[in-house]
């Protein structure tokens, strides 16, 4: 007589697939790294190159100089995931592509670490290549862990973006101390040190939990197609290249005309891949139309980032000029200020998700989550009007008005972050899961950059920042709120 055995039962991660866990923590140490790295740049770029130590010597830029490579440099960061997305749908595949960036990514931090300033343009550049292969795919490899029509597909995601925020959270902190005890090159060393980390618990963990995801390109490119992408990049390269020349040839070079350049392109390439997207053959007309919604929900996103992306500019500047950072006779240094928003993200992130898996077909659609965050986040800049008018008399302003801000930019992050990156899995054609990723961190990029040329124009009169960002997004609210039914009517059946 056989005795049938029960199937063992699978590992899960807080009741979702295991291999959420292995990604999850992947993302954690490359968001340490990238946050940690981020939260000192501005401060390292305007500090004098005389500087005693610690942290000792900067760069000595200017403030709006500075200002417009942390804006270019983020922008960038989140460009190159267009490329990084293409080589794991069209060559790699997910799990390689995410390997090798988070190696890139390391080597960047280790060139940041050493005291010299060709090491450290080197590194940034690293660590922006390596971040466009890293994050799409790994994002897209969470998507592959469900499938299309599982409710706990958006749960998964935005508990995935809670260790995104966990990571973004202890990394200043722990930056901001090696930068105040010991330089500002032993905390690029953290940062180096925790994407390492990440690496190799990608790959241990990856050998458990991941099996069978991500190992092939989903729609693998021909001979042809790889010529014609290295041609186009490397012309791209060359085009940057030769206009920075002729600039300096002309008018001599300064580093906010190659901000210049690089903006231009930044914003010719999602038109040019749109295009190129929609005229993809073989496209049904739900898929078309899917993409048409999907072109919406990027604009909506690019609006939303080109505002909350100065927290490590506009606000952080506005802390250290404007604000009073003394709680209880304790000084806040301003890094730990980006500490803020990825601690209520962490608060907030399983509050969402449990929500939205609580209400299942009933939770809002994604048109009308994307409304309420642009909505948000015009009213985290309309309300900073109030301290900015009283910083114009020289008054020192509290610091629970960046509080406030900074809670009221998380309700609305966790309304459009973590359900675009799930939109846009449901929303790509077959194949394309990576690019659409791709596509969808691109429209930071795009923010970034229209945020960066507005100030550029404007100046640095708080009141007339607030006043103009707060009411670019109250407006794109209002379209995003009157387009809601048509939107989720081209997306066709996706929620």
């Amino acid at each position: 007589m056989s005795t049938a055995v029960a199937p063992r039962p699978q590992r899960t991660f807080f009741g979702h697939p295991a291999g959420l866990s292995t990604l999850f923590f992947t993302e954690f140490w490359e968001r340490f790294s990238y946050y940690g790295m981020r939260a000192l740049l501005v401060l390292y770029l305007v500090a004098p190159p005389n500087g005693a130590t610690p942290p000792g010597p900067g760069l000595g830029l200017s403030t709006a100089t500075a200002s417009a490579i942390y804006g270019t440099y983020v922008a960038l960061v989140y460009l190159f995931p267009l490329l990084g997305g293409w080589i794991a749908d069209r060559m790699w595949g997910f799990r390689r592509a995410v390997l090798v960036g988070g190696i890139v990514i390391a080597c960047g931090h280790y060139a940041m670490a050493v005291p010299n300033e060709i090491t450290f343009w080197i590194g940034l550049l690293l660590i922006a290549l390596g971040t466009g292969l890293l994050k799409p795919n790994v994002s897209a490899m969470v998507g592959e862990l469900y499938h299309d029509h599982d409710t706990k597909r958006d749960a998964g995601f935005s508990i995935f973006y809670m260790g995104i925020n966990l990571g973004a959270f202890i990394a200043p902190l722990v930056t901001g101390f090696l930068m105040d005890s010991y330089g500002w090159h032993y905390a690029f060393g953290a940062a180096a040190l925790g994407m390492t980390i990440g690496v190799v618990q990608y790959v241990v963990g990856g050998r458990k939990t991941l099996t069978g995801i991500g190992l092939t390109a989903p729609n693998p490119a021909t001979p042809k197609e790889k010529r014609t992408f290295l041609t186009l990049v490397g012309g791209s390269v060359l085009a940057i290249v030769a206009l920075a020349l002729i600039e300096a040839w002309l008018f001599g070079f300064e580093i906010a005309d190659m901000v210049d350049i690089l903006g231009i392109f930044i914003l010719i390439v999602p038109v040019v891949y749109f295009v190129k997207m929609f005229r993809r053959p073989g496209l049904t007309g739900e898929q078309v139309s899917r993409l048409h919604a999907f072109l919406g929900l990027f604009i909506g996103a690019a609006v939303f980032w080109m505002i909350y992306d100065q927290a490590g500019s506009t606000l952080s500047v506005f802390a250290e000029q404007s604000t009073d950072l003394t709680v209880d006779g304790f000084t806040i240094p301003v890094p730990w200020l980006q500490s803020i928003n990825p601690i209520f993200i962490i608060i907030f992130a399983p509050i969402f998700g449990a929500i939205w898996a609580k209400l299942g077909d009933r939770a809002p659609s994604t048109p009308l989550k994307f409304a309420w965050a642009l909505l948000g986040i015009s009213i985290s800049f309309l309300i900073m009007i109030i301290p900015a008018m009283s910083a114009e008399t020289g008054a020192e302003v509290a610091v629970w008005w960046l509080v406030g801000v900074y809670l009221i930019q998380t309700w609305a992050e966790l309304l459009l972050s973590p359900i675009g990156l799930s939109a846009s899995t449901r929303l790509a054609p077959p194949g394309m899961e990576g690019q659409m990723l791709a596509l969808w961190f691109l429209a930071v990029s795009v923010g970034d950059t229209i945020g960066a040329q507005i100030l550029s124009r404007i100046g640095d009169n708080y009141v007339r920042v607030f006043t103009m960002f707060g009411l670019i997004a109250l407006a794109a609210a209002v379209i995003a709120f009157l387009f809601v039914p048509r939107l989720k009517r081209m997306m066709a059946g996706v929620h």
